[in-house]
């Protein structure tokens, strides 16, 4: 190699690595958060665990958590949110309109969804599968007895298409009963209309433990017809905007890994000597000016909603309401598969 290769060589890596240690522009997005002090976050009409709000108008749920995060990133301050509660037929027109910065609605992430709707998909949230709610007295104990029979399902939801899919391939024959609200299906499930409700699993323990008069007459049947990948999403063409909602996700879960807790997260800030955490907290390393934001950007998201599995264990976890088991959702070294992207 020549001189001249070598010094031009030499020249290009210096250059890509004071490029790559640059501020990121905010994004418009963030300009117009920051602008007027509050992000807009979708949210479902009332979905207990995920989104709901309860009798004084206070918003909780992972969903809402999220929303949370995402704020005390950008702005320091986890309630400066305003909720904008959204249909599933709404929910993506409003996010493509400009009405809200960020959907975080229990979405099932899919190639249609990421790749005609101008919208991007983030981080999964929560990975669940579709599954089927029937009367304890209809005496049906899997899926396939359901051949001939009533399910009520929402429209304007992958369920629907999910629900068509299932029939068709075991040959069941199964008749939906289609609502645009879900509190339209809901009735008419517990009303007796229809022999079973479908959606995500998730959402069927959380109706049944809202909605059912006794919640103990009511069996969640043990199949999964579905892959069910939630998350928020994005509108397309911010990417900065993208990658703050992304990367405030993944380091909720890193949060957890390294046993960093909503509890400790001060105290670690200011002693750890670990140097992991001392990236994720902004004590040795600025990473947050990759994002645009403060140096302290995922500590204050920490602070505000604890890490990861506190915010499962809080909305949906063995101990909540709720009762669902990690499983999945676990991290991938604890037998789940939620895995993070190191933030280095």
């Amino acid at each position: 190699m020549s001189f001249q290769t070598t010094k031009f060589a030499a020249a290009a890596v210096a250059a890509i690595t004071v490029f790559a240690t640059l501020p990121a522009h905010a994004g418009k997005t963030l300009d117009a958060i920051k602008a007027r002090g509050q992000v807009i976050c979708g949210v479902h009409t009332g979905l207990a665990g995920f989104s709901a709000a309860d009798s004084n108008g206070k918003w909780a749920g992972i969903d809402v958590d999220m929303c949370r995060a995402v704020a005390a990133a950008t702005l320091g301050d986890a309630e400066k949110v305003k909720y904008v509660p959204l249909t599933a037929q709404a929910r993506f027109t409003a996010l493509q309109s400009g009405e809200i910065d960020m959907l975080s609605r229990n979405t099932t992430f899919t190639l249609t969804r990421d790749a005609s709707l101008g919208l991007s998909q983030t981080a999964v949230v929560y990975y669940d599968g579709q599954g089927f709610m029937v009367p304890v007295k209809s005496k049906i104990k899997n899926a396939k007895q359901l051949k001939g029979q009533t399910v009520c399902v929402q429209s304007g939801t992958t369920t629907e298409k999910n629900l068509t899919d299932f029939s068709k391939a075991n040959g069941l024959n199964i008749k939906p009963v289609v609502f645009e609200k879900l509190d339209a299906v809901e009735g008419a499930y517990f009303s007796g209309r229809c022999v079973s409700y479908t959606t995500d699993a998730s959402g069927l323990a959380s109706v049944r433990n809202k909605s059912a008069k006794n919640p103990a007459d009511h069996l969640i049947l043990p199949e999964l017809i579905s892959k069910e990948p939630l998350g928020p999403l994005v509108r397309r063409g911010d990417d900065e905007w993208a990658a703050i909602v992304k990367w405030t996700i993944f380091g909720l879960l890193e949060a957890e890994e390294n046993g960093i807790t909503q509890a400790n997260v001060d105290e670690l800030k200011a002693n750890s000597k670990d140097p992991v955490v001392g990236r994720i907290l902004g004590s040795t390393e600025d990473t947050g000016k990759l994002l645009g934001l403060d140096k302290e950007w995922m500590a204050n998201a920490v602070k505000a909603t604890g890490n990861y599995g506190e915010i499962f264990e809080r909305n949906v976890g063995p101990k909540s309401a709720l009762q669902l088991p990690r499983g999945l959702n676990n991290l991938w070294n604890k037998g789940g598969i939620q895995y993070a992207p190191p933030i280095r």
